[in-house]
């Protein structure tokens, strides 16, 4: 079911009260003014079997900076449908089947029949498209308290009442209540796109008979209330996950001097382009798909969703396989090695837990794992932060490329570009504040700290590992208990940040493969629950396939997936919509060349590049240590590094037939990587 566009707004809602379509009709991502219906695209009536399909008859005149819109044919036949006798929408899908009154035989049958056959042939004409009717939404006469509209969202008695508190005490109330289920609210607004699940809304609206008028004079709708400070809470939730993980060892690939300049270069250049969306999305006020739609056709909708999609499921993969490795590396610490499960199977297992979260439909029924993968993820970066400082105030600089690598440099921009992967809540974000005009000054700052978070851990993990550093860099850490306690928690953390990368993938799709909502029927939704499976068992298959070259994976998601939506889309629909001078088409151009260039070329190096990784085996240490302790009851105090790779060496070439044809030169590379490394550690007991 489709909403009509917002209008004016109120004063004291909140962000997530947009999505409440039984309060108001305005949703995130659509336009102030108000409208009768979603935008079409300038272009013919989409064919049968259209994924993406067109939703509403507005078209943008850029000659006056105007939209306007008018009811298609189906939202009149919608609306004409009301005013007939067992006229209800739930049943008008099925009238011609099983119609309880016959036309002719109702008084004044003879005249109204003709409407009656309309209605009805413009109902099989729509069937026959596969294409969903729009219902049209009537709003209440009367504005309803915003406060009373999330009630039945978790925690909303709660939320109600520190709020009615506060306004009783005369102050405002705590920012935080509502931050966590205003994020999860921006994904139900991916892009723009209203992504809201139809099988968790009300009950139509009744009440409507011939009386009621086809289109109300008057619309309520509201206006974002996200202060200066909770956008920046979520913008750093949207932009810091599992990429920051990855930096390590892209800082590898690309070589100390060029990933530190190129990083810096990829953040002010998205900067740049995530404002020309915003300057865009402000006088064209539609999703980032229909932004592209009213500015160049439906196909370009379609490549604009295509791609929000095919980022979402890259997401997806690698996130699996970075739980996977996680798991595979604490498990094998935990039982001393005596258990060891591939990265495959640890996969697959993820599916028993992933298949019940995909089937939640209300996305702010998550809020409690956002706020649990946030304290995760914190922990988990200061642990970095303290153990790479360790590292390098005991054992110094490792063996790095200070200027650039020469032969992996290319993989670099992709790995950059998917560390910035929160573009599909740009637009969101700036609708949930109360003045978005203080957005690109909030999203510049922002943007600040997140490069220099992403700048300090690349940098300084490299320092400390060099060349020996993992894909991704948690596996660098040594076997402790700390350690384990990590990579525990920041695997957990990435479950749980999972199904928010899955819900805009999946309704994305669901939008255009089902043509019915199965709030009304069983069928359709055991359908949608059956797709729900299949994908989230295809992201699986794609995991496997991505965990045998993690790092090159990665890279492969941003230059393919996430490039086109930073540097291709924002540039071309400025230089379309905005651009006048010729500097402005200038620099539009020089990005999108930058991003065509950039997708062709990372894509096919990482390609040409791909090859099984090969991670550190942790075990070989361990076993190594068995050896040792029990000729030569080494107990593991503290010595100089240099020395106490030398001691393991000899002892390892005197049983180097009991270690299963490993050469010393294969060892010797092994112990010198930080995995040994906790035999530093004032009271520590060597690898474990």
């Amino acid at each position: 079911m489709s909403s009509p566009l917002p209008v004016n707004a109120k004063e004291n809602d909140d962000l997530s009260n947009s999505i409440d379509r039984h309060t108001t009709t305005a949703r995130l991502g659509t336009s102030p003014k108000s409208f009768s219906a979603h935008p079409t695209y300038p272009s013919a009536d989409s064919p049968a079997g259209v994924l993406f399909r067109p939703r509403s008859a507005a078209t943008y005149h850029p000659e006056d900076n105007t939209i306007r819109a008018d009811l298609t044919e189906d939202e009149v036949v919608q609306a004409v449908r009301r005013h007939l006798v067992g006229g209800s929408p739930a049943s008008s899908l099925h009238r011609r089947s099983n119609e309880d009154v016959e036309s002719l035989q109702l008084p004044g049958g003879a005249f109204t029949h003709e409407i009656y056959k309309w209605v009805d042939d413009a109902e099989s004409e729509q069937r026959a498209r596969r294409q969903r009717a729009q219902s049209f939404h009537v709003p209440p006469s009367e504005p309803v308290d915003p406060a009373l509209a999330r009630l039945r969202d978790p925690g909303g008695f709660r939320r109600h009442f520190v709020r009615k508190k506060a306004k009783g005490q005369g102050r405002a109330p705590y920012w935080m209540t509502r931050t966590l289920v205003d994020f999860l609210a921006l994904y139900g607004h991916f892009g723009g796109e209203d992504l809201s699940e139809e099988e968790e809304e009300g009950d139509e609206e009744e009440g409507l008979d011939e009386t009621t008028p086809l289109i109300q004079s008057s619309q309520h709708a509201v206006r974002g209330t996200a202060t200066p400070a909770k956008a920046v809470f979520l913008l750093l939730k949207s932009f810091v996950g599992t990429g920051v993980m990855f930096l390590p060892k892209a800082f590898s690939n690309g070589g100390l001097f060029f990933s530190t300049a190129l990083l810096s270069a990829i953040a002010l250049i998205s900067l740049y382009t995530f404002l020309l969306l915003v300057e865009t999305r402000n006088k064209i006020p539609v999703s980032f798909g229909d932004i592209g739609g009213l500015l160049f056709g439906k196909h370009m909708r379609l490549a604009v969703l295509i791609a929000i999609t095919l980022s979402q499921v890259g997401f997806v993969c690698a996130y699996m396989v970075f739980v996977a490795q996680n798991v595979q590396a604490l498990m094998e610490s935990v039982s001393q090695c005596e258990v060891q499960l591939s990265l495959s199977n640890l996969i697959l297992a993820q599916i028993v837990l992933f298949v019940p979260l995909a089937m939640i439909r209300k996305i702010q029924k998550l809020s409690a794992f956002a706020l649990v993968a946030d304290v995760f993820i914190l922990v988990g970066l200061i642990y970095l932060y303290y153990y790479d400082l360790f590292i390098l105030s005991v054992q110094g600089v490792a063996d790095v490329d200070w200027v650039i690598n020469s032969t992996a440099f290319p993989m670099f921009i992709g790995t950059a570009v998917f560390t910035y992967e929160g573009v599909g809540l740009v637009i969101p974000i700036t609708e949930s504040m109360a003045e978005p005009e203080k957005f690109p000054k909030v999203l510049s700052g922002t943007m600040v700290f997140i490069t220099s978070l992403f700048l300090s851990v690349g940098f300084i993990s490299y320092l400390a590992f060099g060349s020996q550093v993992q894909t991704v860099i948690l596996l660098n850490m040594p076997d402790t208990t700390a350690l384990n306690t990590v990579q525990g928690l920041y695997a957990l953390a990435i479950c749980l940040s999972i199904p928010l990368q899955l819900f805009p993938a999946i309704r994305i799709i669901e939008n255009g493969l089902f043509t019915r909502s199965g709030k009304h029927s069983r069928l359709v939704k055991w359908q949608k629950n059956l797709f729900r499976l299949l994908f989230v068992l295809a992201c699986a298959m794609l995991a496997i396939v991505g965990s045998s070259d993690l790092d090159k994976f990665v890279s492969l998601i941003g230059s393919l997936c996430c490039v086109p939506l930073c540097f291709f889309f924002p540039p071309l629909f400025h230089l379309k919509a905005i651009a006048s001078h010729w500097r402005q088409k200038a620099i539009d151009l020089i990005i999108i060349l930058f991003g065509v260039l950039s997708m062709t070329f990372t894509t096919g190096i990482t390609l040409a590049l791909w090859s099984k990784g090969e991670l550190i085996d942790k075990c070989i240490g361990s076993n190594i240590w068995v050896v040792m302790k029990s000729e030569k009851e080494f107990t593991g105090k503290l010595l100089g590094f240099d020395d106490y790779v030398n001691m393991v060496l000899e002892d390892v070439t005197e049983y180097e037939n009991t270690k299963e044809g490993y050469k010393t030169q294969k060892l010797e590379q092994i112990l010198l990587n930080g995995n040994n490394i906790c035999a530093l550690i004032p009271g520590g007991t060597g690898p474990v």
